[in-house]
């Protein structure tokens, strides 16, 4: 792996992604959404001498040129680049599947037609649904309980099709709720702490029952890298998570203390998922990441959080003291 593409580099993964390639000493080409402002998202908070260490191109995967043209000359490509709001999902849902599977198929053609020698595309958890057992191995089965999920389960499968019709190095990482610095203020853990941090005295969330495993970005993201590496993975969905659950109202009570907040906890039912689509609970079988990549998560939740914390504190200009949605 002398050169990489990462799409979807700006966002939140993507961004520690590029950062710990380089740090790895491997060649980056960030694909980054274009906008008028030209504003190169989450890769703007990275120092500027790995700024100036990226070869950052502006663009949009629903463009099947563009995508050949970047994908042209890389070893591996990383597909981060997705739609991935939930809420959004519901208003917009031809969107995502023209960004989530379209795209995808312009990532998939153009590593085929360029003879690219590995493909990493990202899953998510959420294709899971609410759990049918604990902990989730990949062989658990899919369910669109959303827009968003039933866009990836699509994607998901296009790149499977991929690897057994054509015979492209394809590994699908499926990660289970990742958190760490810069994820978007939509998110729970940075919507939790910036309330926390504005001062305010009630912190309202949508639904507080359900179980989530949380994992820290830098361990996603070495799981990205060792899975990209690893021959044994070509043609495998892999999940990566910690094994271990949380629910929100829980998670809640134990970043308020970390923040210095005595804030009261409240369920906002403006903000609750519609009955059916709500994923109840999603624990992470990591078996497989461990057999075929040789991962493991070594960063303990609470020393996360303070992580974050920290960097919320710093940046609060990017963490509104409003409520977001989840």
């Amino acid at each position: 792996m002398r050169k990489a593409l990462v799409t979807g580099a700006g966002g939140f993964i993507g961004s520690h992604l590029v950062e710990q390639l380089l740090v790895d000493g491997i060649e980056v080409r960030a694909l980054v959404h274009y906008n008028s402002r030209n504003d190169h998202g989450n890769l703007e908070l990275l120092p500027k001498k790995t700024q100036s260490a990226v070869e950052v191109v502006c663009g949009d995967i629903q463009d099947p040129f563009v995508v050949r043209s970047i994908v042209r000359g890389v070893d591996v490509v990383f597909h981060l680049a997705a739609l991935i709001g939930i809420p959004y999902s519901y208003v917009a849902p031809a969107q995502y599947v023209a960004v989530n599977v379209q795209g995808t198929v312009n990532v998939l053609q153009a590593c085929l037609d360029e003879h690219v020698n590995r493909v990493v595309h990202t899953s998510t958890s959420e294709t899971y649904g609410t759990a049918c057992y604990v902990p989730m191995d990949e062989k658990h089965p899919l369910r669109g309980q959303s827009p968003y999920a039933a866009s990836k389960i699509g994607a998901d499968k296009i790149a499977e099709s991929y690897q057994r019709s054509f015979g492209l190095p394809v590994v699908t990482v499926r990660p289970f709720n990742t958190f760490g610095p810069r994820q978007s203020a939509r998110a729970v853990i940075p919507t939790i702490i910036a309330q926390a941090l504005a001062g305010v005295r009630e912190i309202r969330l949508g639904a507080l029952t359900p179980v989530r495993d949380l994992t820290y970005v830098e361990d996603t993201v070495r799981g990205f890298i060792a899975l990209a590496r690893s021959e044994d993975a070509t043609g495998h969905v892999v999940n990566l998570g910690t094994g271990k659950g949380i629910t929100i109202g829980e998670l809640a009570k134990l970043i308020l203390p970390l923040c210095a907040s005595d804030a009261s906890i409240a369920c906002d039912e403006n903000r609750v998922r519609p009955e059916n689509s709500e994923v109840m609970q999603l624990i992470c079988d990591n078996s497989l990441a461990r057999k075929l990549a040789g991962w493991q998560p070594v960063i303990p939740l609470e020393d996360g959080l303070t992580r974050v914390i920290a960097f919320i504190r710093e940046h609060q200009r990017l963490y509104k003291p409003f409520v977001y949605n989840v």
